[in-house]
């Protein structure tokens, strides 16, 4: 884990084929990130979503994982960890051509804040 005690996992499921996944993780408000991201006003930082997305990924496939590409990274709102610490990820994780292919969808609450399409390698 890059930041440390940045968030924790609370609850994590998966379907039987081992391909969809639903992590519910909880943001540390108080991490020292914050206090430069905004003072008074905290807002996520979009690298430390994808940081986290690719931790979570790499504890899926029991593998170190290096980002080759990103078609698709849409941040849709901003997520202020002082009222919305409480995030779900979808992932859905695919092997193809020897490459980790996710797609997520982070929420909050009903809101969709971001979704992202990636292709890793394995390192």
């Amino acid at each position: 884990m890059i930041l440390e005690n940045f968030y924790t996992i609370e609850n994590k499921s998966s379907d039987e084929d081992k391909v969809n996944y639903i992590f519910e993780i909880k943001i540390n408000s108080k991490h020292d990130i914050f206090k430069g991201h905004f003072p008074g006003n905290p807002v996520m930082p979009g690298v430390c979503m994808m940081q986290i997305i690719k931790e979570i990924s790499q504890s899926i496939v029991g593998q170190k994982l290096f980002m080759e590409k990103c078609s698709n990274v849409k941040f849709l709102a901003l997520i202020n960890p002082d009222t919305n610490p409480n995030l779900t990820l979808e992932l859905k994780i695919t092997n193809q051509d020897g490459k980790v292919k996710v797609r997520n969808t982070t929420k909050f609450d009903d809101t969709v804040a971001l979704r992202l399409s990636a292709q890793y390698k394995r390192v």
